[in-house]
Formats: C-alpha cells, structure tokens, sequence
C-alpha cells in the first residue's frame, strides 16, 4: 500500500473517532504505534498529516475568522453535514468537527421521523397515560397484550449511520460490499405480532389483498385471544391501535364479546406508536435477528421471519413490557409529546 493511500486511510479512520491504538492493530504492524500517534497529533494540530516539520509555529486552522464562517453557515441551514460544511468553507473536516464541539458546543444529532402531533392528541395522550395509571396497578400492565403490524420486504433494513466499510478508496469499497442494491419494487410481507411480558405470539403472515375487519376478525383476533388465555387465563388485556380494521364497530364488538378486557378505541390514543414495545423495542430486535444474507425471494423471506421469531430474547421482551408505565410516566413529564 502506498505511503498517501496509508495516509488517507489513518485520516479517515481517525476522522471517524478511531484512537491510534485501535488504527495500529487495524492495520496489523503496516506502522508503527508511535508513528500513528504522532500522525494524529498532526490531524489534532492541523487538520492534516504533516510528515515534514515546516519552519516557525504550526499554522492554526480554529482561527476566529474560521470559527465565524461556521457559525454564519449554520445560521443560514442547521442541517448540513461536516464533510459539507468542510467542503464548502476549504477547512479540513477534522477542523471543522473540532470548531463545532470545542468552539461552538455543538453536538449533531440525526433528524428523526415521527408522527405529527396536534394539541389535541397530546392531550388524549396524558389522558390515556392518567387513565392507565389510575386504573390499572403495575402488575396489572404486565398482562397486557401489544399488538401491532409491520410491513418486511426481501430488501432487508439497513442503517447507513452504522454499516461500514474500512478501506483505502471507494473502488476498494465497491469490489468488498461497500454497496447495496434496492429493487424499485422488492416483494413484500405483512405480518401480526402480539407481545407480552411473557413472551411473544404466534406470527401471523397476511396473504394477498386488503386487511380489513373482517379479515382482522378472522385471521387475526382469535390467534390473540387463544394465546393471551394460554399465557394468564382469563386475566389480561388486549391492546391494538387506531387502525380502521381494528376501530370498525364489529372488530370492537368482537372484542368486547371475547377478550377478558381490552383498550378500546376511544382510550388509546392516535398517533402513539411510541406507546407499544413492539414499536419502540421489539420490531428493531426482530429485524436484527433475521439472517437477510438468505432472503432472496418472498417465500426465503417467510421462512427468515419464522426462525427469526423465535429467537427473540425473552429478557428483551419482559424488560420491554416492563418499561411500559415508565414511559407513560415519561409522557406526562413531557406534556405528550412524542417519546424518543
């Protein structure tokens, strides 16, 4: 490997909040230990690895010039990443990310995505929290049964933040899985998951067509009813959300005539999928579980999401349920604003 390209993968590596320990056995003796810590004290110092010592005082990129044509560019756009911001203003990304933390105490953060909530549905959210919590005690909210639905498709779920891929360029990364192709129309599967502070429910795969209440009725609710009786008897809870199959007037009927007790639809509230473990834990572990390097069709994608069921840990499920009053303690604090 040639001298720049060692160079510009110690930058890069180091960028990214590498120390020299972890970039020395990263690259397996190619340098030496204290050559990658003076190599770093150089990107500290300057933004650059600097082989030769120029003549008088290193140049110092944080100047109060710099600092300033950062915090103008972040008044204009908070959005915008460092590599940008380096790219915009000539000043090493290094640099930048330095004048942002040390300079300016900023941190980033990622934007997140989450339902948009009007006046009306934080109010009915404290509501349904102030109703759990008066009428139900703890051990009551661990017979509950969370329900929910999730679209899978044989595309898998990928995380740009955290995937990686170490190497010295982009043709590098290409050749060793550095990139990731996505169909325009990937096949798909809807399925039902109930979950409870005693383990998870059968998995329900919904063929072709709609879900309405009528199917919901039939393929759907009576699965939740023979294992929420199987795991407390007649003492627990069904829980679903304000989707039309599961509000319409004979779903809600079917309910009340069958379940011990169940969150009706004027109780739960709307737009709080932030309220059920399966959406703030158990769907992401799930999906962590499935072996995607098998998933090439619909029918490899059923047969993933059925072993990878099974193998959700039962501690992750209890301590999910279990959090549930914490958050709706959360939810009060903050005036039903959505939990992240």
């Amino acid at each position: 490997m040639k001298s720049k390209d060692i160079q510009k993968l110690v930058l890069s590596k180091y960028e990214n909040g590498d120390g020299p320990t972890k970039i020395f056995r990263d690259l397996n003796g190619t340098l030496s230990l204290p050559t990658i810590e003076r190599w770093c004290k150089s990107i500290r110092d300057t933004g650059c690895i600097n082989l030769s010592k120029p003549p008088g005082r290193p140049r110092t990129i944080r100047t109060n010039a710099n600092i300033q044509k950062v915090k103008h560019r972040l008044e204009r756009r908070r959005t915008v990443s460092s590599r940008k911001l380096s790219r915009e203003l000539g000043i090493s990304r290094t640099s930048v990310r330095r004048v942002l933390k040390n300079d300016l105490g900023l941190h980033a953060y990622k934007v997140q995505n989450e339902p948009m909530l009007t006046d009306e549905h934080k109010e009915k959210r404290i509501q349904f929290a102030n109703w759990i919590r008066t009428n139900f005690r703890k051990e009551d909210t661990m017979k509950i049964l969370f329900s929910d639905e999730k679209m899978f498709d044989i595309d898998g779920v990928y995380n740009s933040q955290n995937d990686r891929i170490w190497v010295v360029n982009r043709s590098e990364a290409d050749i060793k899985g550095g990139t990731r192709q996505k169909r325009n129309f990937p096949q798909k599967v809807m399925v039902w998951l109930g979950v409870c502070s005693k383990g998870v429910s059968p998995l329900i795969f919904f063929g072709k067509g709609t879900v309405d209440h009528d199917r919901y009725i039939k393929e759907v609710l009576p699965v939740a009813l023979k294992f929420g009786n199987g795991m407390f008897g007649n003492d627990w809870i069904f829980q679903q959300d304000g989707a039309k199959p599961h509000t319409h007037a004979k779903s809600q009927e079917w309910c009340t005539k069958n379940f011990p007790s169940f969150i009706d639809k004027s109780h739960w509230p709307p737009n709080s999928p932030d309220l059920n473990p399966l959406d703030y834990c158990i769907w992401n572990e799930f999906a962590q579980l499935i072996e995607w390097d098998a998933v090439t069709s619909k029918t490899t994608l059923i047969t993933a999401l059925k072993r990878a069921v099974r193998k959700i840990s039962q501690d992750v499920v209890f301590e999910s349920c279990s959090s549930w009053t914490n958050r709706l303690y959360r939810l009060s604090e903050d005036k039903g604003n959505y939990l992240r």
